[in-house]
């Protein structure tokens, strides 16, 4: 049998990537910092940029390049529109892709939104030994990858497996 892992807080960053927003409402920002706060992990840095891939880039690259940054979340840019372009910002940077990731939030989606999920290319991946996760920039997308993805697979006691736990493994060759 198996011995139950203990909960590792992780170190974590939060960009919201919006045109629009400002700390004074950024909503799905703020929701996405108590929820990890209260799931024991911390955040290292909240940022919020204007949809410019390369600016959105930068930010990114400098987070994954700080071996004590575990994790990143990115809300905002996911969709269609012209600016949109978190995707085309963050995808260069991934070592890997985490395809499951978009196609279950894109499902759960289904539930709450119907066919407009389709719109979403919400994704996820590792970069330099980082979990990396986009999401779309509404409050209710944040919640729903939160609370139904992203909180279990950060949390090490998740059975039967989790991402918390692939940690100490990433570096293996």
């Amino acid at each position: 049998m198996t011995a139950q892992a203990d909960f590792v807080p992780l170190n974590l960053c939060v960009l919201t990537v919006s045109d629009t927003r400002s700390a004074a409402d950024d909503t799905s920002g703020d929701y996405l910092i108590l929820s990890l706060g209260q799931a024991g992990h911390r955040l290292v840095e909240r940022r919020i940029a204007k949809d410019d891939r390369y600016l959105v880039r930068a930010i990114v690259a400098t987070w994954i390049a700080d071996e004590n940054v575990h994790g990143i979340i990115v809300s905002g840019g996911t969709g269609f529109t012209g600016r949109d372009s978190t995707p085309e910002a963050i995808l260069p940077l991934l070592d890997k892709e985490m395809p499951g990731f978009g196609e279950t939030f894109r499902l759960i989606s289904y539930e709450e939104i119907g066919t407009s999920t389709m719109q979403s290319r919400a994704f996820a991946g590792l970069s330099n030994n980082t979990f990396v996760f986009c999401l779309p920039g509404s409050t209710s997308a944040c919640r729903t990858a939160w609370e139904k993805l992203i909180r279990a697979q950060l949390d090490a006691t998740t059975r039967p497996c989790n991402l918390a736990g692939l940690l100490p493994r990433l570096r293996e060759t």
